[in-house]
């Protein structure tokens, strides 16, 4: 369960993950040692899972980015980790979701150009024994939120 201070600590390193806790203690109104017992207590119960930096893909080389939804067969718990973890492996994959639907795989992938992306379909996903099926959709555009609040259920 999260209160109010918990909220707004976790909306703040949403937005910035690099405050010092000086600077964070004052964004939620608490003292710099309340601030750091909160902090280090939402990682440690898996509340704050990690710390990113969001990089620019283009600037990686792959301004190109796809989802490309792909079907399995037999969709079998065995099938799903080694297809997670051949997925996971490529340097192309951005994020890989299992999900429920008529795809069993939505993979995010970020590439040089349409060629490539032709190459990993045909030569990576293609040539595999138990995908059935792919769809590709070209991202346009991708934006994440700055911060995404609890739900009602987990606050105090």
């Amino acid at each position: 369960m999260l209160d109010a201070i918990d909220v707004a600590i976790l909306a703040a390193l949403q937005n910035d993950a690099r405050l010092p806790n000086k600077d964070l203690a004052a964004l939620v109104n608490v003292a710099p040692s309340t601030c750091l017992v909160r902090h280090r207590a939402l990682r440690e119960s898996g509340v704050i899972s990690g710390y990113r930096a969001e990089v620019s893909l283009g600037a990686l080389g792959r301004p190109l980015q796809a989802v490309v939804a792909v079907r399995i067969r037999p969709h079998t718990r065995a099938v799903v980790q080694v297809f997670m973890e051949f997925v996971l492996g490529l340097p192309e994959t951005v994020s890989v979701s299992h999900v429920a639907g008529p795809e069993d795989f939505l993979v995010h992938v970020a590439v040089a150009d349409a060629a490539h992306l032709q190459r990993l379909l045909l030569d990576s996903y293609t040539t595999r024994r138990e995908v059935a099926e792919v769809h590709t959709n070209l991202l346009f555009e991708h934006r994440r939120k700055a911060d995404v609040p609890p739900t009602p259920d987990a606050l105090r």
